[in-house]
């Protein structure tokens, strides 16, 4: 074992990043399932890869970086995003709505997404859209029964590798799934009138 002795509390968090510690372990091992990845294990390599956290808050970083993630997007792809402030709300029930990020055309849609840089690796690595942002992209086509596809597009501008990628939604695939949402949603709705009708007769 080798012992390192530092002066000051900046130098000994700098030297812990990219290491598996002992408060880092939990995080990195899943009980149930040792062969499945946690979020420790993204974190370690976001370590290794990236710019230190900045502490700024997510939903802020998301607005600020949105223009840029998009011109990423139509660079790569060639497609133009219409970046209007707009509201889309379904058309047999106003109660059911999203604001898309960016559209194009009828038919196709930008989701932008700037993550921690962990979960941003997560998502590159896997494939697969965060569990908690897939309602969400599920809720663009509920919505729009025109749109056939949504591009989640994941931009994390501190790494130096892999800092923008795309991952593709398309209702071909997503059928089931979106009209089990259309219909949880509207059953919902229903419930939330029936109980405040109620309550407004008291």
């Amino acid at each position: 074992m080798k012992t390192y002795y530092f002066s000051d509390e900046i130098s000994w968090i700098e030297a812990r990043r990219g290491k598996i510690t002992g408060s880092k372990l939990g995080g990195i091992i899943s009980k149930r399932n040792i062969d499945k990845k946690k979020q420790g294990f993204y974190e370690l390599i976001a370590e290794r890869i990236g710019l230190p956290a900045d502490g700024e808050n997510p939903m802020d970083r998301g607005h600020r970086l949105e223009e840029e993630a998009i011109e990423r997007f139509e660079k790569m792809t060639d497609k133009k995003v219409n970046c209007e402030l707009v509201l889309w709300v379904k058309d047999d029930n106003e109660s059911i709505a999203l604001s898309p990020d960016g559209m194009i055309g009828e038919t196709e849609a930008v989701e932008v997404k700037c993550l921690s840089s962990a979960r941003h690796i997560e998502a590159y690595l896997t494939g697969e859209i965060p569990e908690e942002y897939r309602y969400q992209g599920l809720q663009y086509f509920v919505v729009n029964e025109k749109l056939e596809k949504l591009y989640f597009c994941f931009y994390d501008p501190r790494l130096k590798v892999k800092d923008f990628f795309i991952i593709e939604m398309n209702r071909s695939n997503l059928t089931d799934e979106i009209n089990t949402l259309e219909i949880y949603q509207k059953d919902t709705l229903k419930e939330v009138e029936e109980i405040a009708s109620k309550l407004m007769e008291f």
